[in-house]
């Protein structure tokens, strides 16, 4: 079971390549996206675990039971990762300006940064429920939101990159 898991978890992981290998000449043409994915998709692979644990632990001890208790605790998963969207967003903000990255660049990585983080946060919090719901052990939420996130958080990365560099706002930030 877990073998044929995490064999299928590396096959999905696969797909980040190919996004990465599509996007290639943005990040050809702005490096700085490249020097920060692994913290984007770091951030977005531990804040989907902590939400997904967070499940996972009320599901085992019967604090989310029903309907009402699956709304409540989604409110306040959405809540904290607004919360933590923001907190990490002016974290990778401060990290590019002390790595001194240009303007335009930082606006990209820390919109993508939220963005990720808040996604995250939504889908740790309900991958564990939908995994339940159709018969599968909610524990393997934990490593799937991993690779999910990997997938995602490259995706958003090179969309919102693109759209701000590469766009009319780009050429307005001095791109």
């Amino acid at each position: 079971d877990r073998g044929g898991w995490l064999v299928m978890l590396l096959v999905l992981q696969s797909m980040s390549s190919f996004i990465i290998k599509r996007n290639e000449d943005l990040l050809q043409q702005h490096r700085a996206i490249v020097e920060f994915l692994t913290m984007l998709v770091g951030a977005g692979g531990n804040a989907g675990n902590q939400a997904s644990v967070g499940v996972i632990r009320g599901l085992a001890i019967g604090s989310i039971r029903g309907n009402a208790g699956v709304k409540a605790f989604l409110r306040r998963e959405f809540t904290v990762g607004l919360c933590l969207s923001l907190i990490l967003g002016m974290a990778g903000f401060i990290r590019a300006a002390i790595f001194s990255t240009p303007w335009p660049e930082t606006i990209a990585i820390t919109s993508s940064l939220f963005m990720i983080v808040m996604m995250s946060v939504l889908i740790g919090a309900t991958l564990p429920l939908g995994m339940k719901l159709v018969g599968i052990d909610p524990a393997h939420s934990s490593t799937t939101i991993q690779v999910v996130m990997d997938i995602l958080g490259v995706t958003v990365t090179v969309l919102v990159c693109g759209l701000i560099l590469d766009s009319s706002v780009g050429k307005w930030l001095g791109v």
